[in-house]
């Protein structure tokens, strides 16, 4: 089921275990990093997301070599990293980009960048001030000028891929640098997991007062690495227990530093109970209660926040969702326009979204947005929709969980697929 555009799902019991899918925020990390060693890494526990692959792609233009196998990844680094002056295709990832643009201007002065417009109109304001950076097409930029040693003064309410991109290639000046943040930093979680990789590939990052230390001239040391779940995908596992039946989600450590491990909170706020397994968790049908969510730390979990809130008692409402609209899609729009088809009361005021709970969701014909966490979202919903739903541009979810729908099949989850074949 690799290529199909449209989806159907049908009235179904959801019952029973899932794994969670590796984390694509690791994934993209530990790839970086084993390609900027001097010898051979193994990252286990990995699926090929279309994000994955771009980064993957990416890292090639620098001599480095992978055997993909299944679930595992060799990576064979040259024995010195050169730009290979060709376009880099970033697809639709946001990550591959904003973590590429600085580390390419680390071995040359001219690096060309292509993808899918939709991920070239999303911001890098902050690379413009650093670099000098045109704009050849739509789907087309040039980026000019070495990444050099100096104190980056960069505001912390941007994404925090910014700060990722450049925590990965300031230790590979010859001298030292900082980071100075102006703003407390959204997102925290996402640099954490960047510092937590980085330290185990050797990297050592020192965090002081508004910002960080990065010393320079040190090395990427090789090492295997095994790629935790991901929280953020998990949310609509866990969200969709409490709407049904008992769902086991597996492969979650309650001790991650995944800033999207604060679900767990969240679904709390909701007055639900959650059951901690020995590898993850367990939710099941409840009532739950309209709570008061700031999205700032955890954006992505806006989707299945918004969903819950859709289907639990009283009023909930979404704040500081500010960053939702440079997402994917403009993620605001995206969640009221697709729930509000779907028969939610959920609408925007005051800079936040607002959702009126109700027992049950209407169902009908919704469009991806070119969003994955959109078709999982009104995937989850079908679950207690009075009507089937059918999505249109369903394959959006291969950016970050090309099986998605066949770990649902596993525990019940009916469907009929249109306009797709196998590969």
């Amino acid at each position: 089921m690799d290529n199909f555009s449209t989806i159907k799902l049908l009235p179904s019991s959801l019952e029973g275990t899932i794994t969670a899918p590796p984390s694509k925020s690791f994934s993209h990390r530990a790839i970086i990093a084993a390609s900027l060693c001097k010898s051979k890494s193994t990252i286990s526990n990995i699926i090929y997301s279309d994000d994955v692959i771009a980064t993957i792609e990416a890292m090639k233009h620098l001599g480095v070599k992978f055997i993909k196998e299944k679930q595992k990844l060799v990576v064979i680094p040259p024995k010195k990293h050169k730009y290979s002056k060709e376009s880099i295709y970033a697809n639709e990832s946001g990550s591959t980009l904003r973590f590429a643009i600085p580390l390419f201007s680390v071995y040359s002065d001219s690096v060309s960048f292509t993808g899918k417009e939709s991920l070239l109109d999303r911001p890098i304001e902050v690379y413009e001030k650093i670099f000098k950076i045109n704009r050849n097409s739509p789907n087309d930029i040039t980026v000019n000028g070495f990444l050099e040693p100096n104190n980056y003064i960069i505001p912390g309410n941007v994404s925090s891929q910014f700060i990722s991109g450049l925590l990965f290639s300031l230790p590979l000046l010859k001298s030292d640098s900082t980071i100075t943040l102006t703003t407390p930093l959204e997102s925290s979680g996402y640099v954490d997991i960047t510092i937590e990789v980085l330290k185990t590939y050797n990297i050592e990052i020192k965090e002081i007062q508004n910002g960080f230390f990065i010393r320079g001239n040190q090395q990427y040391i090789s090492t295997n690495y095994n790629i935790e779940g991901d929280f953020s995908n998990s949310a609509f596992f866990l969200v969709l227990g409490l709407l049904q039946n008992n769902i086991e989600t597996l492969n979650l450590s309650n001790d991650s530093v995944q800033g999207d491990r604060n679900i767990i909170d969240v679904l709390k706020q909701f007055k639900a109970r959650i059951v901690h397994l020995e590898n993850g968790y367990m939710t099941s049908f409840q009532e739950t209660y309209g709570a008061v969510v700031d999205i700032s730390q955890i954006p992505d979990l806006a989707p299945p926040i918004a969903l819950l809130g859709s289907l639990s008692k009283g009023k909930t409402i979404i704040t500081n969702i500010t960053r939702l609209k440079t997402k994917e899609s403009d993620r605001v729009n995206s969640i009221i326009t697709t729930l509000t088809k779907l028969g939610a009361n959920i609408f925007e005021k005051d800079g936040e979204i607002h959702i009126y709970g109700k027992n049950f969701l209407n169902g009908g014909v919704v469009d991806s947005f070119n969003d994955h966490r959109i078709v999982m979202m009104a995937t989850i919903a079908s679950i207690r929709s009075k009507r089937s739903i059918t999505i249109t541009n369903a394959n959006a979810v291969r950016k970050s969980f090309p099986a998605f729908f066949n770990v649902l099949k596993t525990i019940g989850l009916k469907f009929d697929m249109m306009e797709w074949f196998d590969e």
